[in-house]
């Protein structure tokens, strides 16, 4: 039996190990002592309540934008700063306790050149991200993160591809490293991202879903059955049929006594007879003390109790006061979560 030849790499594939490598060896060139250095003057960045300006040129710059995107994404306020545009008033973003990181492959930018000295003037903490250590910039900065490569994965060694990739990628490692040593939560990082599926389960309350009280027309107890179908099929003034509503105690308009949803008027009409259903009230076929929540409860914690209630799935669920639990605040829809983008085990 032969042994099969291994099949040999594509150019596109050969590129793309080429571009690992690069930045799997700009590890090792990495002085420990800078990038610790760097780290503190990040992290004091945020305690003074500062902000990381991010620089570059042409490639570089594309670069800057995305590490400043990320720094910014994660909590430390970042901005990115076009080095020439920083010549003609820009400058004016940068304060003293600001840092500074300016990244250039050959360290020579003219541009970046020329902001160093009113940086240093004005005593800004200034992290170099270069490709040559021995660099003009780099003798200009109180920093200097080696991001050099043996050549670019470009054929002709000249477009930026390997440079690019590894100073991203130390880009991405601060960052990393920084959201560890700050302690940021899942929840810190939800409040950046707000539309985002994490942003919309960590911040969305029941008190941003619910219909108000106010929308809603309470029952009497006593109400007779086609006022109970008049109001199931009238809902809010604001969004029609709701699905379900509630019953107040007698005498008390502002506390709630019980629940009727579409469900519980078909089960209360199989439950009487014809000749029955003008005796039948709001009352006899609410669901009395239905399960409750909280404005302040997260909305997908207020799913969780919808979906796996022991009994039977949930589809609307009266909003209480924290400090009083008979006085309803509003209702929760499972088609409110829905249309806000929680999916459901019904649909995924």
């Amino acid at each position: 039996m032969t042994a099969t030849s291994p099949v040999p790499l594509s150019a596109l594939t050969r590129c793309l190990v080429e571009e690992a490598a690069a930045i799997a060896a700009s590890a090792s060139r990495l002085d420990p002592q800078q990038v610790e250095t760097a780290l503190q003057q990040l992290e004091s960045c945020r305690a003074r309540r500062a902000k990381l300006v991010v620089t570059g040129v042409g490639k570089s710059g594309i670069v800057a934008r995305k590490i400043a995107a990320t720094f910014s994404s994660i909590g430390l306020t970042a901005v990115f700063l076009n080095p020439v545009d920083a010549l003609h008033g820009d400058l004016g973003i940068v304060a003293a306790d600001d840092v500074a990181l300016l990244l250039s492959n050959s360290g020579e930018t003219e541009e970046l050149l020329a902001i160093l000295p009113h940086l240093i003037r004005r005593g800004t903490h200034r992290i170099a991200l270069v490709g040559r250590v021995a660099s003009s910039l780099a003798r200009g900065c109180d920093v200097v993160l080696d991001a050099s490569v043996d050549r670019e994965v470009c054929p002709l060694n000249l477009a930026p591809t390997a440079s690019t990739a590894v100073a991203m990628a130390i880009g991405d490692a601060l960052a990393a490293v920084w959201m560890e040593r700050a302690g940021i939560s899942p929840v810190d990082f939800a409040i950046n991202h707000p539309a985002g599926s994490l942003g919309r389960r960590l911040t969305l309350t029941v008190a941003d879903l619910m219909v108000p009280a106010h929308e809603l027309t309470p029952l009497a107890p006593d109400a007779p059955l086609p006022v109970v179908i008049a109001q199931l099929t009238q809902g809010s003034p604001k969004r029609g049929s709701l699905g379900a509503t509630w019953v107040h105690h007698a005498g008390e308009p502002a506390r709630l006594a019980g629940l009727i949803t579409d469900g519980d008027l078909r089960r209360a009409l199989q439950r009487h007879g014809t000749a029955e259903w003008d005796r039948v009230t709001a009352a006899a076929m609410a669901t009395r003390d239905p399960i409750t929540v909280t404005p302040e409860v997260l909305a997908a914690k207020a799913l969780e109790l919808m979906e796996h209630n022991p009994r039977q799935a949930i589809s609307v669920l009266p909003v209480v006061h924290p400090e009083h639990a008979c006085q309803l605040v509003g209702l929760l829809r499972l088609h409110d979560l829905v249309q806000a983008g929680f999916s459901t085990a019904h649909n995924p």
